[in-house]
């Protein structure tokens, strides 16, 4: 029985009879089986649908892979656990909310305060080999958290969806512009945000859409 929190399982739980699923499983266990490190660990590999649950989603960002470095990755795209070093991406996502927001840059990297008022941190593959970027990528958790994307676009109305950089952009693509609010920019990472992920305005104009639509403000 897979653990997962109720709401989801209730909307993708038929993902993980389909065959690339199964496919997926037996890759995680040929890597275990030898003697492969992989983040996070198991228990956290759900961990931004555990915490979000679906009828509380707000908000959805969208990255790439977990964080390939020792005690960094738990689950939640763009945060690191409470006490590691907050990553460049994540430092220039507090700088812009500081600069639009007026809200100081916490010391913390931990998102959880995000997730828990319903901020879907989502990447596109759950998984990563330690210290080797990309490593588990096209193996099948694309098509799962695709799957996760397209629940939230058909039942919800009125997200806010934040893509951030090409890769993100090109796998929310079929978001419904009609119902929800679709926010790009560039990545926040060091290469990029000066092309304008700084100054884009998303934590301010999201909080705007949610007010609008009678949703409570994410505090940022």
């Amino acid at each position: 029985m897979i653990k997962l929190e109720q709401s989801w399982l209730n909307e993708i739980g038929d993902e993980f009879e389909k065959p690339y699923m199964k496919r997926l499983k037996e890759f995680l266990q040929a890597e275990k089986d030898a003697g492969k490190v992989i983040y996070p660990k198991g228990v956290e590999i759900f961990n931004a649908l555990d915490t979000t649950g679906f009828d509380n989603v707000k908000v959805v960002i969208i990255g790439q892979d977990p964080y390939h470095g020792e005690g960094q990755a738990h689950g939640l795209c763009f945060s690191v656990r409470e006490g590691v070093d907050v990553p460049p991406s994540l430092v220039n996502i507090y700088k812009e909310i500081e600069a639009s927001c007026g809200k100081q840059r916490p010391k913390s990297g931990d998102l959880t305060h995000w997730a828990a008022q319903g901020v879907l941190l989502l990447n596109a593959t759950l998984t990563v080999r330690r210290a080797e970027a990309g490593s588990h990528q096209n193996k099948g958790w694309e098509e799962f958290t695709d799957a996760v994307i397209r629940a939230v676009n058909e039942k919800h109305s009125n997200i806010v969806f934040m893509l951030w950089g090409a890769y993100a952009q090109k796998k929310g693509a079929f978001i419904d512009r009609k119902k929800h609010l679709v926010l790009t920019a560039p990545h926040p990472s060091p290469l990029s945000a000066h092309r304008g992920f700084l100054g884009c305005g998303h934590f301010v104009k999201a909080n705007q859409y949610l007010s609008e639509n009678g949703k409570q403000p994410i505090g940022w």
